[in-house]
């Protein structure tokens, strides 16, 4: 029997270096080109889960521990968790091993429903200026920290993982599968003027090994 092709909302104009299939999901490792930031990176195939549970805070329901108060996130092991109220959490898997979800009726797969980019790099903080009024370098938001509202004027998850006074550093979001058009392309559009281009998994994984490398520090 014929596996079925899964594929990303998203799609780059840029020419593919190097690609893999992955349970069963064509995945861009590189693009062509990429040079030196800031860029963005379709994480169309990482798993994304929801949970949705009364007893959330207790760990031996869920078997997860999940952040004390909305906003709030944990980055460990290549997995973050973001407390989005106070019923509510989303897990996103952001490395390349497998995953099952938990026998756990809280949890629903979401991965296929939404659409879920990151932007990191120099200058990436310039180029979310232009495309949400949210304070994503809010002082009192400790990274990784969680905000929800508008971006390119459509509801988002946005976790901002890494900032600094230069305006450089990261952020992951996501948002209803049915904006990917047109959120890639405002996206690259706000960013053109400060060299904003795609880039493959292979670059968004080096990024997240630093990020996770400099908070054990």
């Amino acid at each position: 029997m014929t596996e079925m092709q899964r594929y990303s909302p998203v799609r780059f104009e840029s020419c593919v270096k190097e690609s893999e299939i992955r349970d069963n999901w064509k995945i861009v490792l590189a693009y062509q080109n990429e040079g030196p930031g800031p860029w963005l990176v379709d994480l169309g195939h990482k798993t994304r889960w929801d949970l949705q549970d009364s007893q959330i805070d207790d760990p031996s329901q869920s078997g997860l521990l999940v952040p004390p108060s909305p906003g709030t996130c944990f980055l460990t092991e290549n997995k973050l968790i973001n407390r989005m109220n106070r019923t509510q959490a989303a897990i996103w898997h952001l490395g390349m091993e497998e995953t099952i979800i938990p026998d756990f009726n809280g949890f629903s797969d979401v991965t296929e429903s939404t659409v879920f980019l990151a932007l990191f790099g120099q200058d990436v903080f310039h180029v979310a200026e232009k495309l949400t009024a949210l304070d994503l370098m809010d002082p009192a938001g400790t990274t990784p920290f969680l905000l929800q509202g508008p971006l390119c004027h459509v509801p988002c998850q946005i976790v901002i993982v890494e900032r600094h006074a230069d305006m450089s550093g990261g952020f992951i979001m996501t948002c209803s599968r049915g904006y990917a058009d047109s959120m890639v392309h405002a996206i690259l559009d706000s960013g053109r003027e400060f060299g904003l281009r795609p880039a493959g998994e292979t670059r968004f994984a080096a990024w997240v090994r630093k990020v996770q490398t400099q908070a054990s520090d």
